[in-house]
């Protein structure tokens, strides 16, 4: 485990801006910064980074936290492996303590699998440069091809020998686990024979994450005498590897496609390849798949401008028109190459120079309408019926384009170029919207139909993670749960106990409203928990001479004091588990520590969960700019004001989570009331009577109490 000292050393040196835009192109706006969402289809920016709080959020998907929190989800990483990734970028030295038996059984399984393919990678990479066969083999392929060592080293190639079990028998001697080798599709199982290698005999293709982590494989075999063997293998999907979410070259491309604010798209790892090693490197591949949505989205992240390169011969032309109406929906701003015939980018690349392959690119290049246009009319002639085609084609693709003034503007060239009625095509687009966008809400309401209450919980992080939080003390207390989520229901909700088999159910209940309660006194605890306000006090005191008078005092409290006395005061406990850990934890730091600071430590906790949650409380969408920020130079009277504020809603919320209580506990003796033995029970009638009136009369003294007080701030 890392300590809370070296996380918030980390945290404090790490750059939120510097960081997120290693992976999503931002633009400055306000105080803050805004680009496309990494973790949805996102097409207008919604995803805001706060360098004065260094906490980032999506206010449409939900996903959010700190800069660990953002590498966590964009990089597939565990707490503690994000933590060590950012203190590798910014030379922070990190000293562990011994993780318990516990903590160790725990490590994630993800996190193996990501260890297997990092240790698979560097024994490619030795066996091409130390074993004599990669040497003779693997090393003389690359030289045929005339890739350079410093390209080898760039993208990591490597080279696994001929021997069907090499890499197995290797793994197995280091200690890693046979399921973890298949898991990672390194190997696979054969009946009777044991482990064997996916990529024997194949020169090898590391395909990395845009931070750089091994995710999979791609293996080329060499000889070409048995047809019957592909000539391509790639790694199976995993648990960290998707295919349709990745692009061969997408780290060693992403700075250079945000600096050029364009990117190439080509089809295989030798295309990339030579064409970094002609000098442009702000090239993609999407492996020889068909182009996806995630690959999209991915480069969109980056750049809205893309030049997709393809083979001159009909294959590469039919791979274009299908991925043109894919990048035109995701608002990309497309332009397409096809280069000579029997050429493709690998080709190309190695018999032009640098300047020679940008001017071709610069000189062919041309947007969609005029590619369909020139590559269709091409085959339909003079033919009425197949020009139809060609504009009901063109007319399609112009429909999906999202933004109204380019719509327009394609339409307008397509009418004079292919000399149709401008008037008919604005028709045509409008007609085919509307009934993309009927499909379109027919899948969503289907969609939304099939959530769950539980499913809704996940769009909010906070609620999912207290619901989290319950089930985890009910799985410690050998609780059986039946939780749902507390944004999903009006009513409330419960975990039941079973304690032992002789005593009754202990049940936890849970309402929405007291859960939103709940959530707002621990976002007051995190953002202003060490403040400290003076309260003053009037009591009745009885004199020497019998009269009665009031006695006023002053006392000295911080808002995590003075939460924890008030509830205390009344019996009541904050019932979502990781609510009442942050307000246990806040109390005996601010008691221990006079300059702790609530919010900087949760925001650095050692537990993921409190760390983001505490970020998610943290973030809000609009700041106010520097001259409306409180200055030195405010008033005495104006930071009063603001504590007056603040005492009064910490009062308010107090408040309603004690009516809350008498209230769930009035519905309950109504309930009990509602039973036909009771009726025939006058003594606990008479009970349930008396105690309805006492709660009422609680409920009546609660609400008085937010007049008793008068407040000055400390000096």
């Amino acid at each position: 485990m890392i300590d809370h000292l070296t996380i918030e050393k980390i945290l404090n040196a790490a750059n939120i801006v510097e960081v997120v835009s290693e992976f999503v192109q931002l633009r400055k706006r306000g105080v803050n910064y805004v680009g496309l969402c990494p973790f949805h289809d996102d097409r207008t920016p919604s995803f805001y980074v706060s360098p004065a709080k260094g906490v980032c959020k999506c206010f449409s998907c939900g996903e959010g936290g700190n800069v660990v929190h953002f590498i966590m989800k964009h990089e597939q990483l565990t707490y503690v492996e994000a933590l060590k990734w950012l203190a590798k970028k910014y030379g922070i030295e990190i000293q562990e303590r011994e993780l318990s038996e516990e903590e160790k059984a725990a490590q994630s399984y993800r996190e193996s699998l990501f260890i297997v393919n990092q240790w698979a990678k560097d024994y490619f990479k030795s066996t091409l440069k130390n074993h004599p066969d990669g040497q003779a083999i693997g090393q003389a392929y690359f030289r045929s091809r005339g890739i350079r060592e410093d390209i080898i080293e760039k993208f990591e190639l490597g080279y696994c020998t001929t021997g069907r079990d090499s890499l197995a028998k290797e793994a197995e001697r280091k200690g890693f686990k046979k399921q973890l080798l298949i898991d990672t599709g390194l190997c696979y199982d054969t009946e009777g024979q044991g482990l064997r290698d996916r990529f024997w005999g194949r020169v090898i293709f590391p395909i990395h994450t845009l931070s750089g982590k091994v995710v999979a494989f791609g293996g080329r075999v060499l000889s070409t005498t048995n047809k019957k063997v592909a000539k391509y293998v790639n790694s199976p999907e995993s648990e960290i590897y998707h295919k349709s979410n990745q692009l061969y070259g997408i780290f060693q491309a992403k700075q250079a496609i945000s600096k050029l604010d364009r990117s190439y798209l080509v089809e295989g790892y030798t295309d990339v390849i030579s064409m970094h090693q002609a000098g442009i490197h702000n090239v993609v591949a999407s492996s020889g798949t068909a182009l996806t949505n995630g690959q999209i989205r991915m480069i969109h992240r980056f750049s809205q401008n893309i030049t997709v390169l393809y083979d001159g011969d009909m294959a590469g032309i039919k791979a274009s028109l299908r991925g043109i109406d894919m990048l035109l929906e995701q608002g990309m701003h497309i332009k397409v190459l096809l280069l000579p015939d029997r050429e493709d980018p690998d080709s190309f690349a190695k018999k032009h120079t640098v300047d020679e392959f940008q001017q071709y690119i610069k000189q062919h290049e041309v947007d969609f309408i005029n590619f369909k246009t020139t590559i269709l009319l091409k085959d339909a002639g003079n033919d009425p019926i197949k020009r139809a085609h060609l504009i009901t084609d063109i007319v399609q693709s112009i429909s999906v384009i999202p933004e109204d003034i380019e719509r327009n503007v394609y339409i307008q060239t397509c009418a004079e170029s292919l000399n149709v009625s401008e008037q008919v095509l604005v028709h045509e687009v409008a007609k085919r919207r509307k009934s993309g966008q009927n499909q379109q809400n027919y899948k969503q309401e289907s969609k939304t139909s099939e959530y769950s209450e539980a499913d809704s919980a996940k769009h909010d992080p906070i609620a999912w993670a207290a619901q989290q939080s319950i089930k985890d003390e009910a799985s410690q207390k050998s609780l059986k749960t039946d939780y749902i989520s507390p944004m999903g229901s009006t009513d409330a909700t419960s975990v039941s106990a079973n304690t032992s088999p002789t005593q009754s159910k202990e049940e936890i209940t849970v309402t929405p409203a007291r859960y939103e309660l709940e959530k707002e006194v621990t976002k007051i605890i995190i953002k202003y928990g060490e403040k400290v306000f003076e309260t003053e006090y009037e009591d009745e005191v009885i004199g020497k001479d019998g009269q009665m008078t009031l006695e006023s005092h002053i006392e000295k409290q911080s808002v995590v004091s003075f939460i924890k006395s008030e509830l205390d005061m009344d019996e009541i406990s904050l019932q979502i588990p990781l609510f009442r850990d942050i307000l246990e934890e806040a109390y005996q730091c601010n008691q221990k520590d006079s300059n702790w600071k609530s919010s900087r430590y949760f925001m650095a906790h050692e537990d993921a969960n409190i760390s983001k949650l505490a970020s998610e409380m943290l973030t809000t969408k609009y700041e106010l700019s520097a001259m409306y920020r409180q200055t030195d130079s405010d008033s005495i009277e104006d930071e009063q004001k603001r504590t007056n504020r603040l005492l009064d809603d910490i009062m308010n919320t107090l408040i309603r989570i004690k009516n809350e209580v008498l209230t769930q506990e009035i519905k309950g003796i109504f309930n009990q009331l509602s039973k036909p033995e009771i009726a025939k029970d006058p003594a606990r009638l008479k009970e349930l009577l008396e105690d309805y009136n006492e709660l009422k009369k609680l409920q009546q003294d609660i609400c008085k109490q937010a007049g008793d007080r008068t407040i000055s701030p400390v000096m």
